[in-house]
């Protein structure tokens, strides 16, 4: 196992993701000794298929929503010995390993806390029109990100140090949880970065995609919360 991948957690959030759940775990444990699989209440035997590739697994006796997930597994991951390095990383099969042990090496030149993947950038492909007009209409809701000098303020690949996940409490259940992600971001004062990520839209993960209405009531979701980025 590399060694720069030897303390790492990566922690994947997964819902009814049976049919590519075995592929994404496997690619992953192909690099990372650690991944833990949160099955968020999948009724299709998501857990057992990543489980049987390879992932330590926790799970929800209910659907509680990707935030709560995500907080669970990192939860898990920092408990673990020897934990230092921990990235988020989808269940639907359109990141990419390669792109984390990139975020990865970034974030070991000391100088950030957390390293967000950006589907805009050099080297990367554009998202469909559609999915851009999500991803920029959630960036212009978002002061706060943008004082931080995010262009991607939804991406779910995300490499941090254990500050960031010692402190993180994602209170958010739901995808509005990369609103609170971006809040927790600039009330900690950690050290963010953006690293060009490329995103494989298959015909799959953008079945599951969010409409453009759904990336708006995220932002409003966490205003209504009062956990508004601004």
């Amino acid at each position: 196992m590399p060694s720069q991948t030897s303390d790492a957690w990566i922690v994947v959030p997964a819902f009814n993701e049976a049919g590519v759940i075995g592929d994404v775990i496997a690619a992953l444990r192909s690099v990372f000794a650690n991944v833990v699989c949160v099955d968020d209440g999948s009724a299709d035997g998501t857990g057992d298929i990543a489980l049987r590739a390879g992932a330590h697994l926790v799970r929800h006796p209910v659907n509680l929503g990707q935030g709560a997930a995500i907080q669970t597994g990192v939860e898990y991951a920092r408990s673990q010995p020897g934990a230092q390095v921990f990235a988020t990383f989808d269940a639907d099969g359109q990141h990419r390993v390669q792109d984390v042990v990139t975020m990865i090496e970034r974030l070991g030149s000391g100088d950030v806390d957390i390293v967000i993947g950006t589907r805009f950038g050099q080297g990367v492909s554009r998202p469909p029109l559609l999915k851009r007009l999500v991803l920029q209409t959630a960036v212009r809701l978002s002061p706060r990100g943008r004082r931080l000098g995010l262009t991607d303020t939804n991406n779910g690949l995300r490499v941090f140090n254990k500050t960031v996940a010692d402190g993180l409490d994602i209170t958010m259940n739901g995808m509005s949880h990369a609103t609170e992600f971006v809040m927790l971001i600039a009330e900690n004062h950690w050290r963010v970065a953006e690293q060009p990520v490329e995103v494989l839209y298959t015909e799959y993960s953008s079945a599951k995609g969010q409409p453009l209405l759904n990336g708006v009531n995220i932002v409003v979701d966490g205003f209504l919360r009062g956990r508004m980025p601004r």
